[in-house]
């Protein structure tokens, strides 16, 4: 499904669909511009302290009251890593050494990316950021699975729990829906 738009960011003129370069997109007949539209990149970390995971209840919508791992959209000029540090910071007070990209869980129909690392905290202190009602330390044994607030987090905990078992973290791919 494409997004709205109605006018051209280079000319001002009205904007058509038109099928170009192998599928539908936005394309002013008046300039000949070509409206590109891309996914959004979610950055988020998978913070570990000792052996307990950080997990942040969220205070806004979508889901909210429900928990996630620290994450949010990327901003203009930011590398993902450093979107993923300021995410961590605002939801859960929390300062983290980032190890490694950990997981990309594609989800095509929300137009999203998620790259979430694998990062330690540095200190082991949290506190609730604005978008947090409650952030949290949990073994796995105690992760609320039932009260995930997205499949993106789901996934990465999977990964985490089950590489930790073989001792080897690697990197993994995910999509919505899981086949």
């Amino acid at each position: 499904m494409m997004t709205q738009q109605k006018y051209c960011s280079n000319c001002g003129k009205d904007v058509v669909i038109k099928y170009t370069e192998g599928r539908d997109r936005f394309v002013c007949e008046y300039c000949n511009t070509i409206h590109y539209t891309n996914p959004k990149i979610v950055a988020g970390a998978l913070c570990v302290w000792e052996d307990k995971v950080l997990l942040c209840r969220r205070a806004i919508e979508p889901r909210r009251g429900y928990w996630n791992l620290p994450a949010g959209y990327l901003e203009d000029f930011e590398k993902v890593e450093d979107g993923a540090i300021r995410e961590t910071w605002e939801e859960a007070g929390a300062t983290i050494k980032i190890e490694k990209v950990f997981t990309i869980y594609n989800l095509p129909q929300a137009n999203q990316v998620y790259i979430h690392f694998l990062a330690m905290l540095t200190d082991g202190i949290i506190r609730n950021g604005d978008e947090s009602i409650e952030s949290a330390l949990f073994l796995e044994s105690e992760i609320p699975w039932d009260e995930m607030a997205f499949t993106s987090s789901a996934f990465a905990l999977r990964k985490y729990f089950e590489d930790r078992k073989n001792g080897v973290f690697n990197t993994h791919l995910g999509a919505f829906p899981e086949k």
